[in-house]
């Protein structure tokens, strides 16, 4: 999920070491504390896509952990160390791959990008063992979504409104056909991070107030570097909670009237949208005058259609791709399960803080039948 695997949307729908061991050590350190995070949202934060670099070497040692995987080994005839990072243990167990897979002592070739810094650590994009290619991402939970694609009714309560989950004694998750957000419509280049190909096309993503888009722009000069999502685990508020690419489940709680909400990855949280009726600004005691990272959520049914309201949002987040906010923003949510494999979700975001008028977007959730969401935890990898 990278910039040289070709990941790159044109609109708003997707296209589908010698070291001593001590100096070894505080190098692991740092790279560990130093990046905890860029290493799970997009690789150009860290890795320049304009270095490509393949070389061979001798295995170390293969740290296993979330948020990537990393490879410690010796380069060349010199034994220089370096350090490759690939992906989730989650997308690697996908893609065939164990802690068994690699062993001290293997000879390996690694064919990747180099770090921006000039650091000796490069963003894996194959691995060869033997002259065999035997890590290639290809995997992803979309590309499993499809595979379980089903010709069935949409599951559905006993008064016949239709059910947003599994139907009894089944299991599954949603999982995001984009990862992007820009205004429906809108064509502009970006990579599946929401890293824009050119910044002179900021504006054009979604009309906002120049100095949100000073924001966004600077943002994405940094490579999106400093989201509190990433680099410290922040839960993925607002419309980007139907975005996460590890999936979000519905958990609907009809005794009481409520949604269980949660996105797969990150922290591992959830928040409730209500359905008892209760107002946007009346009914949450406890939570009337706060601004929180979900907001406060309530909804309707309107036929198949889940109308969510949600406003009260507090500032500490970013929206997909860096986009900005502020605490005035709105967003009205319209999902529709238009088959048993499809939820189609339809955002508006009124936030007279940050944009020129209200705007939105649509997209589709594919369901992953026969599990739950994947256990991600961002904070894994962290010293």
């Amino acid at each position: 999920m990278n910039a040289l695997k070709g990941h790159y949307l044109l609109s708003n729908k997707p296209v589908y070491m010698k070291f001593s061991l001590m100096l070894r050590a505080a190098f692991a350190f740092c790279c560990f504390v130093f990046y905890p995070a860029y290493a799970h949202h997009g690789t150009a934060v860290k890795f320049d896509p304009l270095q490509p670099v393949s070389f061979e070497g001798t295995v170390i040692k293969l740290d296993w952990a979330n948020p990537h995987a990393h490879i410690f080994m010796a380069r060349g005839e010199a034994g220089d160390d370096w350090y490759v990072e690939i992906e989730s243990p989650v997308l690697l167990e996908w893609n065939g791959w164990s802690e068994e897979s690699l062993k001290p002592g293997d000879k390996i070739r690694v064919e990747g990008i180099l770090a921006r810094d000039g650091s000796p650590q490069v963003w894996g994009e194959r691995i060869l063992l033997d002259g065999e290619v035997i890590l290639s991402v290809e995997t992803t939970a979309l590309s499993l979504a499809l595979e379980t694609s089903q010709t069935r009714d949409i599951p559905r309560w006993p008064d016949g409104q239709l059910r947003l989950g599994a139907a009894p004694g089944e299991e599954g998750y949603w999982v995001p056909d984009t990862t992007i957000m820009m205004e429906e419509g809108v064509e502009v280049a970006m990579t599946s991070y929401g890293l824009l190909d050119d910044v002179a096309d900021a504006s054009s993503v979604a009309p906002m107030q120049d100095w949100a888009l000073g924001i966004y722009e600077a943002r994405q000069r940094n490579f999106l570097r400093t989201d509190p999502g990433f680099v410290e685990c922040r839960p993925p508020a607002g419309p980007r909670k139907y975005q996460a690419s590890f999936g979000i489940q519905f958990l609907e709680d009809r005794d009481w009237e409520r949604i269980f909400v949660a996105p797969a990855g990150g922290n591992q949280d959830w928040h409730l949208i209500y359905t008892d009726g209760r107002g946007i600004n009346t009914g949450f005691p406890v939570d009337n005058d706060n601004v929180l990272y979900y907001g406060r959520n309530v909804a309707t049914w309107e036929g198949d259609t889940l109308v969510v309201e949600s406003e009260g949002y507090n500032e500490k987040f970013w929206l997909t791709g860096g986009l900005p906010h502020t605490s005035e923003m709105k967003v009205t949510e319209r999902l529709t399960r238009t088959d048993f494999n499809t939820m189609s979700v339809e955002v508006t975001i009124d936030d007279p803080g940050a944009y020129t008028r209200p705007w939105g977007m649509s997209w589709n959730l594919v369901w992953k039948e026969g599990e739950d969401p994947p256990e991600y935890f961002c904070q894994d990898n962290r010293l």
